[in-house]
Parts: C-alpha cells; structure tokens; sequence
C-alpha cells in the first residue's frame, strides 16, 4: 500500500516522544554503546532461541537475522531517524508479516531488547543521573517509533494479504471491489 512516509515519521515521533534533542543524544551516547550492540544482539537471539514459539522462525536463519539486527541496532545511534529510516522499518513489519510472525512477537522482542540496553545504560551513565535519565529516554523513545511504524506496516500488509485472498477465493476484481468500498464509505 503507498505510505506517506514523511506523515508516518512524524506521526511517530509524536507518540513516542522522540524529539530532536533526544535524537542528538542518540547520537551523542552512539559511540560508547555501539561497542555494546553485538552482545545485546546476542543476548536478544539467545533468549529468543529459548521460547518454543520463536525458536522456528530462528532454524537456519540465525546468522543472518543477527547481521541484520546489528545494522539496525547501530543504525539506532547513528542514522537520521526520518522518512528513510521508517520506509525501511515499514518494509521489516512487511517482511515479518511474509514470514507470518505473529504481531505480538514484535512487542516482546522490543521489550527484550530494552532491558538489555537499560542495563547497558545505567552501567555506562548511571554515575551520571541526568545524562543517564535522558539516554534511557532517548532508547525507549527511538524503540517505541520503531515498534509503531512496524505494527502499522504489519497491519497494512496483513489487510492487503488478506485481501488478496479474498479477491482470488471470490473472484471478485479489484475494481469492483474498490468501487463497492467507495459505495460503502
């Protein structure tokens, strides 16, 4: 489905809080977290590969999947969080919907991974309350957008999937389905 994806960062960082400043401190604390991020990302795919229920969208990925964890991970402390970062975060909910990971799977690796980077954070800043204070809400806020704009992506695919379906059980075509929902509206 197109997606405005200037709308979809803004709306975003609207929920989550992310404002620039908090932005500059992702920045900020990237180089002395980053060394981090491998461990985190490890620690993140272990305790996936415990849950039974996880553990098979893990079979003959895992190399991969870490790879590409790492880069985002990194990315979190480094890149531009606007229209590009949620275009490709938009297409990871996508890809999780191909692989049909359940949507509450996403929530619960969001939370594994923020109390690895909570505990990095209080060790690295926790001599330093202010600065450790708004580090812990700078993740939260960057992950909170990053959990949002891959649900809504999650949603939007799963509607279209299912439409698709629809479409070809029916026979129904697109126009005409698309001229019944005008009528409907």
């Amino acid at each position: 489905m197109p997606q405005n994806f200037n709308e979809l960062i803004d709306y975003a960082k609207a929920f989550s809080g992310l404002t620039p400043e908090l932005e500059l401190c992702l920045k900020d604390i990237g180089p002395e977290i980053t060394p981090h991020l491998k461990a985190v990302t490890d620690s993140f795919y272990d305790q996936l590969a415990a849950i039974p229920a996880t553990a098979k969208y893990l079979e003959g990925r895992l190399e991969t999947l870490k790879i590409a964890h790492l880069r985002w991970m990194t990315g979190l402390f480094a890149a531009n969080v606007d229209a590009e970062f949620a275009q490709h975060m938009f297409q990871v909910g996508d890809i999780h919907v191909k692989v049909n990971l359940p949507v509450e799977f996403m929530a619960g690796a969001m939370t594994l991974i923020n109390n690895e980077l909570i505990r990095i954070i209080v060790e690295i800043f926790g001599h330093d309350p202010e600065k450790c204070s708004k580090a812990l809400q700078a993740i939260s806020s960057v992950t909170g957008l990053t959990l949002m704009i891959m649900q809504q992506s999650y949603q939007e695919s799963t509607i279209a999937d299912e439409l698709e379906k629809f479409l070809c059980i029916s026979g129904m075509s697109r126009t005409l389905f698309a001229n019944l929902a005008k009528a409907y509206k």
